[in-house]
C-alpha cells in the first residue's frame, strides 16, 4: 500500500518523490512509512520541527522524506480526522432533526384531529342552541378523564388489577397522543434538537394536567428506569414505596405504590397517593409506564402520620417511550392530578388548581433530569472544583429536601411544635431526633447534643414579581441577612464552640464572593457564597473563622421563564466543600397564586434591582411608579420562609429568642423590599387586615400630619407635600420614631414608621401585639398616666427625656417625646400618636 501526499518546494515549486526537485507533485509513502507515521500521530498529532527531525533520524524508512513533507502529511491527517468527526456530528444532528420532524408531524396530526373534533362540537352546540331542547353543557373532557371507582377492582381484589391497568393504559394514550384533553402550549417551549421539547397544560378539564414531548439521547429502557425512579428527579416526592408487584401479560408488570408529596407551604397539609402503576410494551416496540389512583384507603404509614396527609388522586398519567432511528428515544409525558383543592384555605386554592405549577415541578423537571443524565453520560458536562456531576446533583437534592422537611415538619421525622404563650405570628418547631448523617458516609453523623430548631412563616404579597424578589434576595443579601447569625449557624454546623449572636458580635466586611458550580438544565443555579467578616479583637479572631461559606441554589429568577415557583435555599458548608458535607437548609419560596400578572416596565425593574440601599430604592420608586403599567391589580403570591438552627440543650431558650427575632427582622426587610419593587407602592398584605372603620395607610398618614400641624402649629414633615402617597413615604422615612396606638383599655400600636419599628425591634406583622405600656419603664408608665389626660384635653403633650424598652428588652433613650391626638375629617379622635426624638439604644 502506498499513500500520496502533496508537498511544496522551498521556492513554491512542486517537489518530486523523495524530496528531490523535479516535476512530480506528490510523495509516495509505502505501507511501512504510513504505519510509522500513524504510530507517531497516535502519540502526538502535531509534532514540532525538532520532533520531526528526530523521527527522520530514528526511523530509517523515513530517511528519504523531508521534514516539510512530513509536516504536510500530519496536516492532511489532522484534516481527515476533523472531517470524519464533523461527518459523524452531522449525521447525529440529521437523525435528531428527522426524529423531531416525525414528532412534529405526529403533533400536527393530533392538533388536526383536535380541530376537527372542536369544529364538530361547535356545530353540534349551535344546533342545540337553535333547537333549545337540551342543556348546552359540554361534558366531553370530564367523561374521558374521569376515574371511575369500581369496588370489585380495587387493590384488595387482585383479580381485577389487569383490567384496571388496561383501562388506565387506554386513557393515558388518549391523553398523550389523542384529544382527550384540550392542551394549551406554554409559550417559549419550541421544539428543536437542543430544546427541552413541547410542553402544554390542560384547559378546562377535571383536575390539573401537563403534557410534554421531547427527544432524548438515551435508549428507551434506560429512560424508563430513570422516569420510574421518581424520587431522583421529583423533589417534592418525600417517599415512594412499592407495596406489591404482579406479573402481567407480554412481560408487563403491575405495581401497587404509595407516595407522599411535600406541601408547598406551611398553611396546608401534604398530599399522598395510593396508585397502580402498569409497565408494558406496545407492538411497535414502544415502552409504556402508566399510573392511576386506586379506590379504597390502600396502604400507607401509621395512623398518626397519615393524619398529616390528605389523599389526592392521580388520574391516568404516565410515560410513552419510543425508540428513535439512530439511537435515542422520543418520550411523551402526561401528569394528571386532582389535588383536592377544596381542602385548603381559599387563598391557596389557586396553587392546587395550577397546571402550570404541575408542569414546572413534575413534567418539565422529568425532562430536565433526563437531559442532564444524557449530557453527563456523553461527557458534555464540565466538572467544577473537581466535583462529579452526580455529587453536585446530590447537593441540589439535599438542599431542596432539607428545605421541604423544614417547611412540612412531619411528626415521624421527629418534629414537634413548641408551646408558646400568646399570639404568635411565627411557627417554631423543634427536632431532637433528626440525624444530620451524610450521604456518602452515614457513620460520620454530626453530633447533636440538643437538636434542630426551625422558625417559619408565610406572607401574602400583592403585585410583587416573584422572580424579581428572589433576585433581590440573592444579589443583596446584606439588606436582609445578619452576618453574626450566619456566623453562628456556620460554627454550630461545624461543631465549634461559638457564642450566641450579640454576645460576641462579628461584622460583615461588605465583601461577598460568588462562585458558580454550574447551571442545571432547568436554569437552576448552584453556587458557593463566601462572606468575608472581621472580628473586633485578636482574641475573637482566634476563636472564630473569618469567612463564612454558604452552599446555595436559586431557581425561578428568570422573568421570561414564566415559572410559577421561585426559590432561594442555602446552607452553611465547610470551606473545603467535602462530598459528604452535612446540609441544614434555610431559605425562601415564592409561589404565584394568580395566573394574571402585572406587566412591569423592564428598565424600571432592572434599575430597582441594582439598587443596594433600600431607602434609596424607595425614593427612586416614587419616580418609577409612573412608568409602570399594570394589566391587572390582582397579582398575588405567597412567600414562605424557613430558617433552621442547631442548638445545645442548655441554650434552647436563647436560640428560640434569637431565631424569633431574626425571622421577624427578615420579614421586616422583605416588607421593605416589597414596597420598593411593587408598582403600587404598598405591595404587602402579610400583616392582618385593618378592622372595619380603620383607615388605609395613606389616609392615616395624612391624618397624623394634619393633626400635628393643628395642635402644635408646626409641620411634622420638613418639605411640602402634595398627595397622600408622598406623605406616606416621607413619614415612613422620618428620622424620628413615630408610632400610633389605639384608644382602648389596653392601648396597642396600630402603626409605626421605619424608625419606630427599629426602635421597638419588631415588624409590621408583630406590631399589633405590642401594647403602649410595654415600651416604658416604671417611671415612664407613671408619667404616661398624667400625659394621656392632658393630650385628650388640650390635644398634645410634651414628655421629658426618658428611657424606654424595645420588645427584645433593650433600653432605649430619647431626648424628648411628643404625644398628640390624631383626628379624622369629622374631628373624631381616631388614635394617639407619639414621636420619639433623637432616640438611641443604651
Amino acid at each position: 500500500m502506498e499513500e500520496l501526499a502533496p508537498t511544496v518546494g522551498a521556492h513554491g515549486e512542486s517537489s518530486g518523490a523523495g524530496g528531490h526537485g523535479g516535476d512530480g507533485k506528490y510523495v509516495r509513502y509505502t505501507a511501512e512509512q504510513v504505519e510509522a507515521l500513524e504510530r507517531v500521530y497516535s502519540e502526538c498529532p502535531k509534532p514540532s520541527s525538532t520532533r520531526r527531525q528526530q523521527l527522520i533520524r530514528e526511523c530509517p524508512i523515513l530517511s528519504n522524506i523531508e521534514s516539510k513533507q512530513i509536516k504536510v502529511w500530519f496536516q492532511n491527517r489532522r484534516c481527515r480526522e476533523k472531517q470524519k468527526k464533523e461527518a459523524v456530528q452531522l449525521q447525529s444532528v440529521n437523525k435528531k432533526l428527522n426524529s423531531m420532524n416525525k414528532l412534529l408531524m405526529e403533533e400536527n396530526e393530533r392538533l388536526q384531529k383536535q380541530v376537527s373534533q372542536l369544529v364538530y362540537e361547535n356545530g353540534y352546540m349551535k344546533q342545540q342552541l337553535q333547537n333549545v331542547t337540551v342543556a348546552t353543557t359540554d361534558t366531553r373532557c370530564d367523561s374521558l378523564v374521569a376515574t371511575p371507582q369500581h369496588s370489585s377492582r380495587t387493590g384488595d381484589n387482585p383479580i381485577g388489577l389487569l383490567s384496571i391497568a388496561e383501562e388506565a393504559l387506554g386513557e393515558f394514550l388518549s391523553k398523550a397522543k389523542g384529544t382527550a384533553v384540550d392542551w394549551v402550549q406554554i409559550p417559549g417551549m419550541k421544539p428543536g434538537p437542543d430544546s427541552v421539547g413541547t410542553v402544554a397544560i390542560s384547559h378546562s378539564c377535571n383536575g390539573v394536567a401537563a403534557r410534554a414531548c421531547s427527544l432524548v439521547s438515551l435508549e428507551p429502557t434506560e429512560t424508563m428506569v430513570i422516569l420510574k425512579d421518581r424520587q431522583s428527579w421529583f423533589r417534592d416526592c418525600r417517599k415512594l414505596e412499592v407495596f406489591a408487584k404482579f406479573p402481567a401479560v407480554n412481560g408487563g408488570i403491575i405495581e401497587l405504590i404509595y407516595m407522599q408529596v411535600y406541601a408547598p407551604t406551611t398553611l396546608a397539609p401534604a398530599r399522598d397517593f395510593w396508585t397502580l402503576r402498569y409497565t408494558s410494551s406496545l407492538e411497535d416496540g414502544s415502552l409504556v409506564v402508566c399510573e392511576r389512583s386506586m379506590s379504597g384507603s390502600g396502604a400507607g404509614p401509621n395512623p398518626s402520620t397519615a393524619s398529616q396527609f390528605v389523599r389526592a388522586k392521580m388520574l391516568p398519567s404516565g410515560y410513552l417511550i419510543r425508540p428513535c432511528e439512530g439511537g435515542g428515544s422520543v418520550i411523551h409525558i402526561v401528569d394528571h392530578l386532582d389535588l383536592e383543592a377544596w381542602n385548603v384555605p381559599e387563598v391557596l386554592q389557586p396553587l392546587y388548581k395550577s397546571s402550570k405549577l404541575v408542569a414546572q415541578k413534575m413534567t418539565v423537571a422529568a425532562l430536565h433530569h433526563i437531559r442532564q443524565i444524557a449530557q453527563e453520560t456523553s461527557g458534555d458536562v464540565t466538572h467544577t472544583l473537581g466535583k462529579q456531576p452526580a455529587v453536585l446533583r446530590a447537593f441540589r437534592q439535599k438542599l431542596s429536601r432539607g428545605f421541604n422537611d423544614a417547611i412540612n415538619g412531619f411528626n415521624d421525622d421527629g418534629w414537634s411544635l413548641m408551646n408558646i404563650d400568646g399570639a404568635e405570628d411565627l411557627i417554631i418547631s423543634v427536632n431532637s431526633a433528626k440525624n444530620l448523617s451524610t450521604v456518602s458516609n452515614p457513620s460520620a453523623a454530626l453530633s447533636l447534643p440538643g437538636g434542630i430548631l426551625c422558625v417559619k412563616a408565610a406572607m401574602l404579597l400583592q403585585n410583587v414579581s416573584p422572580s424579581l424578589m428572589v433576585r433581590f434576595l440573592r444579589e443583596h443579601r446584606s439588606e436582609w441577612a445578619d452576618f453574626s447569625v450566619d456566623a453562628f449557624a456556620a460554627a454550630s454546623l461545624r461543631g465549634d464552640s461559638f457564642a450566641l449572636p450579640g454576645l460576641s458580635p462579628s461584622q460583615f466586611s461588605g465583601n461577598q464572593t460568588t462562585m458558580s458550580l454550574g447551571i442545571s438544565a432547568e436554569n437552576e443555579v448552584l453556587e458557593i457564597i463566601q462572606l468575608e467578616g472581621h472580628a473586633h479583637s485578636p482574641e475573637e479572631s482566634s476563636v472564630m473563622w473569618k469567612n463564612i461559606h454558604l452552599l446555595q441554589i436559586c431557581n425561578g429568577a428568570d422573568d421570561n421563564a414564566g415559572e410559577a415557583c421561585s426559590e432561594l435555599v442555602f446552607s452553611p458548608i465547610d470551606e473545603m466543600f467535602p462530598d459528604d458535607a452535612p446540609i441544614l437548609s434555610s431559605g425562601f419560596r415564592i409561589l404565584e397564586l394568580d395566573s394574571k400578572t402585572v406587566e412591569y416596565d423592564r428598565q424600571d425593574m432592572l434599575s430597582a434591582k441594582r439598587m443596594m440601599n433600600l431607602a434609596s430604592n424607595l425614593e427612586a420608586h416614587s419616580s418609577n411608579t409612573a412608568g409602570c403599567t399594570a394589566s391587572s391589580s390582582d397579582s398575588r403570591s405567597v412567600l414562605i420562609i424557613a430558617f433552621q438552627f442547631l442548638f445545645e440543650s442548655h441554650l434552647q431558650g436563647n436560640i428560640v429568642t434569637m431565631a424569633r427575632q431574626y425571622a421577624r427582622n427578615v420579614i421586616s426587610s422583605v416588607q421593605r423590599v416589597a414596597m420598593a419593587i411593587t408598582p403600587s407602592g404598598l405591595g404587602l398584605h402579610g400583616k392582618p387586615k385593618p378592622n372595619s372603620g380603620s383607615p388605609e395607610a395613606l389616609t392615616l398618614a395624612r391624618w397624623i400630619c394634619q393633626s400635628y400641624s393643628f395642635h402644635l402649629g408646626n409641620q411634622l414633615l420638613k418639605s411640602n407635600y402634595h398627595g397622600g402617597d408622598s406623605v406616606l413615604k416621607q413619614l415612613w422615612h422620618h428620622q424620628d420614631a413615630i408610632l400610633c396606638c389605639s384608644l382602648k383599655l389596653v392601648p396597642v400600636f396600630i402603626f409605626a414608621n421605619q424608625a419606630g419599628l427599629d426602635m421597638l425591634e419588631t415588624t409590621l406583622v408583630a406590631l399589633q401585639d405590642v401594647s403602649l405600656d410595654k415600651i416604658f419603664d416604671e417611671a415612664g408608665r407613671k408619667a404616661l398616666c398624667n400625659v394621656v389626660p392632658q393630650v385628650m384635653q388640650q390635644g398634645f403633650a410634651l414628655l421629658p427625656a426618658g428611657v424606654g424598652m424595645s420588645t427584645m428588652g433593650r433600653h432605649v433613650s430619647f431626648e424628648q417625646a411628643i404625644a398628640w391626638k390624631v383626628l379624622t375629617e369629622e374631628n373624631a379622635v381616631h388614635c394617639l400618636a407619639f414621636a420619639f426624638i433623637n432616640w438611641s439604644f443604651v
